[in-house]
């Protein structure tokens, strides 16, 4: 008899023993569920801070854009409620645009047109990279269209789209390497300040 209550005694020893490991087990994976609902939470709480003029503003690539728009008298408008889809040129793609009008950058920011060239890089709305289909057309706040390319690399009109879906408070910001020109854009002799 002896024997056999030592025999149940180490039975109960190891399933305690089991019933211990399965509940640590269990509660390391709650820990870890737990930790990823955490850092997901906080993942998605990360609040947008700027609007779309403080993301261009933020951003060094984008001193020339931020200066047109200053000059345009487009800032107000752009921190406005939106929501707003912004198209942004490059400080480079800026400079190709310079280059092929064969004007300096003051001549462009004194353009009558300025205004019109701005807003036609803005669609009302916000509009994700996800929500782009090809061939897609989209109304600017100047008036004219736009047309998305989606076969190879992602364009808007014969620029090509590098970054997308930058959130803004007021909407969000697509950079791109070209310069929109809408058609009815004309160069015109102006004084540089």
């Amino acid at each position: 008899m002896n024997k056999a209550l030592l025999k149940k005694f180490r039975l109960g020893l190891i399933s305690f023993a089991a019933i211990g490991l399965l509940a640590a087990c269990g509660t390391d994976d709650n820990m870890d569920q737990n930790s990823m609902s955490e850092d997901s939470v906080v993942e998605e709480s990360v609040e947008v801070k700027e609007d779309i003029v403080g993301v261009a503003q933020g951003n060094p690539d984008f001193s020339i854009l931020v200066s047109a728009l200053q000059e345009a008298d487009l800032v107000e408008t752009l921190q406005g409620e939106g929501p707003f889809t912004v198209f942004a040129p490059t400080n480079a793609a800026f400079e190709k645009l310079l280059g092929d009008l064969d004007i300096t950058a003051e001549e462009l920011l004194a353009q009558p047109d300025l205004a019109k060239v701005l807003t036609y890089h803005v669609v009302s709305g916000k509009v994700l990279a996800a929500d782009l289909t090809d061939g897609m057309k989209a109304e600017t706040v100047n008036g004219e269209e736009v047309t998305f390319d989606l076969m190879g690399d992602p364009m808007v009109n014969e620029s090509a789209i590098s970054t997308t879906d930058i959130e803004a408070t007021n909407g969000v910001v697509h950079v791109i390497d070209t310069v929109l020109v809408p058609a009815d854009f004309e160069l015109q002799e102006v004084d540089a300040k």
